[in-house]
C-alpha cells in the first residue's frame, strides 16, 4: 500500500508541476515522468540502509550537487523571475517523498504532495497577496504566533501566581482565545469580506470589538452621514458583541454560560431586530467604510492579562466586601473601558455566586452600550447618531433588565 501511495502522490506532484511550470522553462527537468523515480530512488536507497539512512543522505548530496548546477544554468537561460528556484526544491521534494512515504503516515505522506501542488498552484495569489499586505501586518502575524506558539506553552507548568488561584498559563489560554477571535475576524473583515457590504464588516467586527467598530462606523458616518448600513451595522456589532461574551464564558465557565446563556442569545435576538427595523426606515448615506485598524499587538496582550488578572481579584473583592451591590457598580464602571478582560475574570473567578457574575456581565454590557453611544455621538458629530444612541440605549436598558431578573 506504501508503495502504491507513494506512485500515486509523486505522479500527481509531477502532473502538477509540469502543469504549472514545464511550458515555462525550456531545460526544466522534472515533472510527470521524472517525479515518480527520483521518488522511488529515494525508497530504494533508503531500504539499502534504513537505520542511519547513509545511502539516502549521500543520494540526497549527489542530487543536491546536481541541481545547483542545474540552477544556475537555468539562472543563465532563462532570466530571472522564472522559476528557477522552483525547479530544484520541487526535485528535492519529490527524492525525500520516497523516505516519507516509508518512514510516515500515509496521511501525512498525501497532505505533503497535496500542500506542495496548492503553493505551487497559487503562486499568483500569493504574490498578489504579497502586494496586498502592509508590511506592519507582517509584523503582527509574528507577534500573534510569538503570543499561541511561544508564550502559552512556555506557561504550561507555571505556577499560581502570587495572592490568586490563577496560573498564568490559564491568564495567556484567555488572551490566546480572545486574541484569536479578534485576529481572525479582523483579517476576514479587511482582506476577505471588507467589499461584501458594511453588515458582512459589522457582524465581523463585532467578533473582535463592538466598540473599534461603532467608532470606525462614526468615523465613515463624519463624511457623509448616519446612512442606515452604518446605523443597522452599529447595533449589529452589539448583538454580535452578546454572542461574543457567551463564547466566551463557555470556554472557561460552563455554569456562569449556562445562566447568560438565555439572557445574551435574546439581548442578540432583539439587537438584530432593531437592526433590521432601522434599515427599513432610515435612508441609505454614501459614506464610505474607513478600514478596521489591527487589533493585536504584544502590547495589548500583556495590558489584556494585566486587567484581566486585576478585574478578577477586584471583583472578587468586592463581592467579598461590599456585596453584590458592590460588584454590580464595579461591572457599571469597567463597562466603560473593556468589557472583555472583566468578563474573562468573572469567568475564571470561581469563588462568585453564578448569578451574580452573571449579573454583572449583563450590567457590564450595558455600560458599554453606553460607551458607544457616547462614541458615535462625539466621533460623527451628526444629527443622526440619535438613532443609534437611541438603539443603544434601549439594549443598555434591556441588558440592566435582564441583570435583575438573572438577580431574582
Amino acid at each position: 500500500m506504501q508503495y502504491i501511495v507513494l506512485l500515486a502522490t509523486a505522479l500527481f506532484f509531477g502532473f502538477a508541476f509540469e502543469q504549472f511550470y514545464g511550458s515555462e522553462l525550456e531545460h526544466s527537468p522534472g515533472g510527470v515522468r521524472v517525479f515518480p523515480l527520483l521518488s522511488f530512488t529515494g525508497a530504494a536507497l533508503y531500504l539499502i540502509e534504513p537505520h542511519y539512512a547513509a545511502a539516502f543522505i549521500a543520494g540526497l548530496l549527489v542530487l543536491g550537487a546536481w541541481l545547483l548546477d542545474l540552477a544556475r544554468r537555468l539562472l543563465a537561460a532563462n532570466g530571472r523571475g522564472h522559476g528557477y528556484l522552483m525547479v530544484p526544491v520541487c526535485a528535492l521534494l519529490a527524492y525525500t517523498l520516497g523516505a516519507v512515504a516509508l518512514t510516515q503516515p500515509m496521511w501525512f505522506t498525501i497532505a505533503l504532495a497535496v500542500v506542495a501542488v496548492m503553493l505551487l498552484g497559487s503562486r499568483e495569489t500569493l504574490h498578489e497577496l504579497t502586494q496586498r499586505v502592509p508590511a506592519e501586518e507582517v509584523l503582527t502575524l509574528g507577534q500573534f504566533l510569538l503570543i499561541v506558539g511561544v508564550a502559552l506553552p512556555l506557561l504550561y507548568r507555571a505556577p499560581a501566581i502570587p495572592f490568586t488561584t490563577i496560573t498564568p498559563f490559564k491568564v495567556w489560554l484567555a488572551v490566546v482565545a480572545v486574541s484569536t477571535i479578534s485576529y481572525v475576524s479582523y483579517l476576514l473583515d479587511r482582506y476577505v469580506f471588507h467589499e461584501r457590504g458594511t453588515i458582512v464588516s459589522a457582524i465581523l467586527g463585532g467578533m473582535y470589538s463592538s466598540t473599534a467598530t461603532t467608532v470606525v462606523f462614526a468615523r465613515s458616518a463624519r463624511a457623509g452621514g448616519y446612512g442606515r448600513e452604518l446605523v443597522s451595522g452599529t447595533i449589529i456589532a452589539t448583538a454580535v458583541m452578546y454572542v461574543r461574551l457567551l463564547v466566551i464564558t463557555v470556554i472557561f465557565n460552563i455554569p456562569l454560560a449556562r445562566a447568560l446563556a438565555a439572557p445574551l442569545l435574546i439581548l442578540a435576538v432583539i439587537a438584530a431586530g432593531i437592526a433590521v427595523l432601522l434599515w427599513r426606515i432610515v435612508p441609505p448615506s454614501a459614506s464610505k467604510r474607513d478600514l478596521p485598524s489591527n487589533p493585536l499587538a504584544i502590547g495589548t496582550a500583556v495590558l489584556f492579562a494585566v486587567l484581566m488578572i486585576f478585574f478578577s481579584q477586584l471583583s472578587t473583592w468586592a463581592a467579598a466586601h461590599l456585596g453584590t451591590a458592590g460588584l454590580l457598580e464595579l461591572a457599571a464602571l469597567v463597562g466603560f473601558t473593556d468589557v472583555d478582560p472583566f468578563v474573562l475574570g468573572i469567568a475564571q473567578s470561581h469563588a462568585l455566586a453564578v448569578s451574580a457574575a452573571a449579573a454583572a456581565v449583563l450590567v457590564a454590557s450595558s455600560s458599554n452600550d453606553v460607551l458607544k453611544g457616547a462614541w458615535a455621538v462625539a466621533i460623527s458629530r451628526r444629527r443622526e447618531s440619535a438613532i443609534v444612541v437611541g438603539g443603544l440605549a434601549a439594549m443598555a436598558a434591556l441588558g440592566l433588565v435582564a441583570a435583575w431578573i438573572v438577580l431574582r
